[in-house]
């Protein structure tokens, strides 16, 4: 594995040194000292005194797992990005160490919140949109036709999550699995799950470690998925590949990352009631009625928790709130999906973000109506929506996914639907009653902040291009109005009726499998227009995310962690 890394190392290098980044535009200490303080330092302390003994000890293996997520998506993102840390690691000076403090933060040489600038002599300019799933020096196109050129089974492996593609002996593409290109990792990180599977007293617990340890050995990720689907104890581990983000080629691959957390039980139990409501939801959306689906998957469990530790693609930049997975379209079809909410993540950011923005970006008599449950429930109803609307479609007689359908277009448009979707879900649940009657005046309020929140993560982002669309056709339809002092404001009887309308847009182009039309209103509306730039403008001094410091994980490992050989 060392000389096959040393080799593609090699390759993209060489392919990347006539785009390096100017040295004479790279920010000095200083500036990039003002770069990392966008992020707030946050302590993410997590109560685990109530836990067994043995469990606390599953938590130090888990973590330990967890943090090989991190290696395996530097690699993914970029070939270059583990020779370049060691290089970090040993430059000492001032400068040295606020290049250092950069990197670990954006998870490579490149700031997530700038385009994609270089902020590191001797790097291509920007990131590579292949990342590093697809050989060196290969085109987009290329690889694209060689996928269609192969017969069903072998594109489904090409086009799927779990494999990368590769340059074989005689210089013709081949899919490697995930087993096989991060093997080293792999198997320690199956040893660790197996022996945090070992302590835990859990069943279902016991179940999804060691149903992961095996999926990362043999590529087959259906069972593991399942197991997760069905986990109920009170440590929640996600760890795997799972978004694909950092395939800006056809968002095909899936990146690794982790999340280590304990479960908070009563605020669980307060959210259980929504999964209820997941079918109503879906029978009403406002699209075409055959592009709705009769019968969601069973399961749709909803787990409020408190993080202990992430890693890889689940902390790089900003942070994940919250997620919904699995992304596997043939578990979620037939199980659901599960909701994920970190609510000491919320809570951080609310306090430390969106608080602040509201100070700026809404008018005085606004500001009161910005509340934390109108956020974190907000949040919770776009992980819902993820899982509601159309996946799996036919586009030219032929059946496929939103994903493959619309390709690097898909990511945004899925945020931008998740939000504006949510939003109608929340107004569906006050009128039912579901919800009180108070949230109608505080939801949108709330979320109008939150999307100038989501506008700093950078319109090169999937989050942040996807909200940037969404604000704007607000502004089009004449729902968010700008005042005289450049403050934004909800109009009130005109926000139900763009929020619905957009819902119906972004779902029905989904169900069409329309990338044209996807790709279309991305660049008509997924950019920031002069009005959101002066607000911008005036938040430079407030953060725009937090970066955690993971005090509990620390803690854990330093008690109960051992560094073991992988058995043989």
């Amino acid at each position: 594995m060392t000389r096959y890394l040393l080799s593609l190392l090699t390759s993209v290098l060489l392919v990347g040194t006539a785009w390096a980044a100017e040295p004479a535009a790279l920010p000095d200490a200083n500036q990039l000292r003002s770069m990392t303080a966008r992020f707030a330092p946050v302590d993410l302390k997590v109560d685990v005194s109530k836990l067994p003994d043995t469990e606390k000890r599953a938590l130090a293996k888990m973590v330990q797992a967890a943090q090989l997520m991190d290696t395996l998506f530097m690699r993914q993102s970029w070939a270059g990005n583990e020779t370049l840390l060691l290089e970090l690691i040993e430059d000492t000076t001032p400068l040295g160490r606020e290049r250092l403090h950069a990197f670990l933060l954006n998870k490579g040489p490149w700031s997530r919140l700038d385009e994609g600038h270089a902020f590191i002599p001797g790097v291509p300019a920007g990131p590579l949109a292949s990342g590093n799933f697809y050989p060196a020096g290969a085109t987009k196109e290329a690889v694209d036709q060689w996928i269609k050129t192969l017969p069903e089974p072998q594109q489904r492996q090409a086009t799927g999550f779990y494999t990368t593609i590769r340059r074989g002996p005689d210089s013709k593409f081949i899919t490697v699995p995930y087993s096989v290109e991060y093997q080293g990792e792999l198997v320690l990180a199956s040893q660790l799950l197996r022996e945090a599977a070992a302590l835990t007293q859990q069943p279902t617990l016991k179940a999804f470690l060691n149903s992961r340890a095996d999926a990362f050995l043999s590529n087959d990720y259906y069972a593991s998925e399942v197991a997760w689907m069905e986990l109920d104890a009170s440590v929640e581990p996600t760890i795997g590949p799972y978004e694909v983000y950092e395939d800006n080629w056809f968002n095909y691959k899936a990146a690794f990352e982790a999340f280590i957390t304990v479960r908070d039980d009563v605020e669980t139990q307060k959210l259980a009631r929504f999964g209820s409501e997941l079918q109503g939801l879906e029978n009403a959306l406002p699209i075409e009625p055959k592009m709705r689906n009769p019968k969601l998957g069973a399961l749709a469990p909803i787990r409020v928790v408190n993080s202990i530790f992430s890693s890889g693609d689940a902390n790089r930049g900003v942070q994940t709130a919250a997620y919904n997975l699995p992304n596997d379209e043939r578990v979620t079809a037939e199980k659901g999906s599960k909701r994920v909410m970190l609510k000491n993540v919320q809570e951080a950011k609310f306090q430390r973000v969106l608080q602040p923005i509201a100070q700026v970006a809404l008018a005085a008599k606004d500001r009161s109506n910005v509340a934390f449950d109108a956020f974190f429930t907000h949040i919770l109803m776009h992980e819902l929506m993820h899982g509601l609307g159309p996946h799996n479609i036919t586009v030219g007689g032929k059946e496929t996914t939103v994903r493959q359908a619309l390709q690097v277009s898909s990511s945004a448009i899925e945020e931008a639907k998740a939000d504006i979707s949510g939003l109608w879900a929340l107004q569906q649940l006050v009128s039912k009653g579901v919800l009180d009657k108070a949230m109608e005046r505080t939801m949108y309020t709330t979320y109008l902040a939150s999307m100038f929140r989501s506008i700093r993560f950078g319109t090169d982002e999937a989050h942040g291009k996807g909200v940037a669309l969404q604000l704007n056709h607000f502004l089009d339809t004449g729902a968010v109005v700008v005042n005289p002092d450049g403050t934004f404001a909800v109009v009130p009887d005109k926000i139900q009726a763009s929020v619905t309308a957009l819902t119906k847009e972004l779902m029905e182009l989904q169900g069409r499998g329309d990338r044209a039309q996807a790709e279309a209103l991305l660049s008509k509306l997924g950019v920031v227009r002069p009005e959101v730039r002066k607000v911008l403008d005036k938040l430079k001094n407030v953060p725009v995310d937090i970066e955690p410091r993971f005090v509990t994980a620390d803690q854990l490992v330093r008690q109960y962690g051992t560094a073991e050989a992988p058995k043989k």
